[in-house]
């Protein structure tokens, strides 16, 4: 099965679709214009704003006065380019005497004509319009199944008239009763439906079954796998549109991978992170932390029935945020917790087993956790080590001619700022007790003109290759790309950030870093891999000297970081589950497809038809 249609499902809208295409008989468009039980309607004519397309039918049975009017009340909830018309036409004519006849027939000239369908006054105009003259009609209720009397009366009727065929639509061939055969043959048009603009349509089809994929993150850690998870399936998926959904920050990693944001780019002073202090959460809130969630929740609406499945980086907030947001139950890269760190709640244990497609874990006691809760989750790796293999990373040595290279990183966040003061005092005494190559990663998230000012005290220098500060003996590199380029020549880490301490542990490098209610938190994952010391500069220096003079201890707390960060793998498996257990491989083909036969072999560009005045001219049949 290529494609799924369904039928009168535009009201169901827990029914995962790629497109609405709406029709509306421009001969009975709204009925009364009120709901059922009041009227016909399932929806108010306002909700044709969720339709994809709007085709009005019958066109041609109606006064182009009556059409226009049409178009502009449908207008006021879909944009015009969003209106077809399409029109019916009777391209032949077939018998039937309790099967099928041959291949066609003339049409008859006077007939008694029967049929059980919602419009059975179309069906009129239709055959009038073939030039038959109806002696006598018989309209029953829409669905309704013949029974043998009913036949039996159509047939006295008959013979009493003076009609050369008796005629019915095709559906009512299908209610006829089991096994009945007329006494003479039914004559029965062949309806076809005819688009105007069928090129312009069919373009537009194509583009709505374009599949869309959506990677959302909340964190800068989880920005930076969600773009290469993003740029995986970008390569995975050449013909699918793939952007992104970052909620903290302006999503420069996405922005780096040339992926596009969906999102609202929104700066926090937290810069995301508000669970470990309430003047955190204080500062967030008294500089717009609401009007940034319902600005966020607007732009996941503009998505809504656009996307299949978002891919969620994060937490189990980022997962209820797309699903509030756009409706669609998400796919969870859960990055955040970890039965090392308490596991998850209770209640995240619930809302990932009904409100998650899949859950992917950082570890397999952490899957086994959410599995034992009747989730669907799996462990295929640590997504944060595959920042540590991506094949676009070229590694680049920067160790000089001394002993120690150590790496310095601020973090991400705004209090990067703040923090870099400290690392360079620390840098400034560890060299003056152990003279060493320094490098600071710079996160994309900062401005270096911010970041320049607070080295009060330090030279900037520019040479080429390198950008850097110096100060006295002590100089100090700036790298801008991935922290995996760099880590192989590093001896430690002092380092301040969140994600980025985790992939240099993982990579074997110690790590030392300052107590903190957060760091506390990451240490429990981390074991011995990382050393917390007083947030001085001097217990910085000390605690790193400590390190880089016993190698036997920089060799236990590389293997502790090997051993409890794990291997890479996730973001790959999320990949191949997508084509193999959610059909997303067979969805690109068959767009791709669709596209090469309809785009391709369309006519060339001409006026749109959008307007009733073109409507009714010539169309062809589909």
């Amino acid at each position: 099965v290529d494609v799924i249609v369904a039928d009168d499902a535009f009201q169901h809208r827990r029914m995962a679709r790629d497109a609405d295409i709406v029709l509306v008989d421009a001969c009975c468009p709204f009925g009364n214009g009120w709901v059922a039980p009041a009227g016909i309607l399932r929806e108010p004519p306002a909700e044709l704003s969720r339709a994809s397309l709007v085709v009005i039918t019958k066109s041609d049975q109606v006064a182009p006065e009556r059409l226009q009017e049409l178009a502009s009340e449908i207008g006021r909830h879909t944009p015009e380019e969003k209106i077809f018309y399409s029109r019916l036409s009777v391209p032949n004519w077939r018998k039937w005497e309790g099967r099928w006849c041959g291949e066609e027939c003339p049409p008859p000239r006077t007939v008694l004509a029967f049929s059980a369908i919602g419009s059975p006054e179309s069906f009129r105009r239709t055959l009038e319009q073939q030039g038959v003259k109806i002696i006598k009609e018989h309209r029953f209720k829409d669905h309704h199944r013949y029974a043998a009397a009913d036949m039996e009366a159509l047939e006295r009727a008959f013979a009493e008239c003076d009609a050369e065929a008796m005629v019915c639509t095709e559906k009512d061939i299908y209610n006829l009763p089991a096994g009945w055969k007329p006494s003479r043959e039914i004559l029965v048009p062949l309806i076809s439906t005819g688009l105007d603009d069928e090129d312009r349509f069919k373009k537009a089809f194509a583009a709505l079954l374009q599949p869309k994929i959506v990677v959302a993150s909340n964190g800068y850690g989880e920005d930076s796998m969600g773009a290469l998870l993003a740029r995986k399936l970008r390569e995975r998926y050449p013909g699918a549109a793939v952007s992104s959904f970052p909620i903290v920050g302006k999503g420069e990693h996405y922005a780096k991978e040339g992926i596009p944001v969906d999102s609202v780019p929104e700066d926090s002073p937290s810069g995301g992170v508000i669970k470990y202090r309430f003047s955190d959460l204080w500062k967030d809130l008294r500089s717009g932390l609401l009007r940034s969630i319902a600005r966020q929740i607007g732009a996941w609406k503009k998505l809504r029935g656009t996307i299949r499945t978002p891919l969620c980086v994060g937490d189990v907030y980022l997962l209820l945020h797309a699903l509030w947001g756009q409706g669609q139950l998400p796919v969870l890269v859960a990055t955040a917790k970890t039965v090392y760190l308490s596991g998850h709640w209770r209640l995240e244990r619930f809302i990932i087993k009904h409100r998650s497609r899949m859950a992917w874990t950082r570890d397999k006691e952490t899957a086994e956790e959410l599995q034992r809760s009747g989730a669907a989750a799996r462990f295929d790796g640590n997504p944060i080590m595959d920042l540590t293999c991506d094949n676009t990373i070229r590694p680049i040595s920067w160790g000089g001619e001394k002993d120690f290279s150590v790496l310095l990183l601020p973090g991400s966040r705004r209090r990067a700022y703040e923090d870099i003061r400290l690392l360079l005092d620390a840098a400034e005494m560890l060299n003056s007790a152990i003279p060493c190559s320094y490098l600071m990663v710079i996160a994309p998230t900062l401005n270096m003109d911010e970041l320049l000012a607070s080295c009060r005290g330090w030279t900037s220098f520019d040479e080429g290759e390198w950008k850097g500060i110096r100060k006295s003996n002590a100089e100090i590199l700036f790298f801008f790309g991935a922290l995996a380029a760099v880590t192989g020549d590093a001896h430690l880490l002092i380092g301040l950030g969140g994600t980025a301490n985790q992939v240099c542990a993982g990579m074997g490098v110690p790590v030392v870093s300052i107590e903190e209610k957060g760091k506390f938190v990451q240490k429990k994952l981390l074991g011995e891999s990382e050393l917390l010391v007083p947030p001085t500069a001097k217990h910085l220096a000390d605690g790193a000297a400590a390190i880089l003079a016993d190698e036997s201890l920089r060799a236990r707390m590389a293997k502790e970081g090997r051993d409890r960060l794990g291997g890479p793998g996730a973001l790959d498996m999320v990949g191949k589950h997508t084509a193999e257990n959610m059909g997303w491989d067979h969805r690109c083909r068959l767009y791709r497809t669709l596209r090469e036969s309809w785009v391709t072999h369309c006519r060339p560009e001409r006026t749109l038809a959008c307007h009733p005045e073109r409507a009714k001219r010539g169309s062809r049949s589909t």
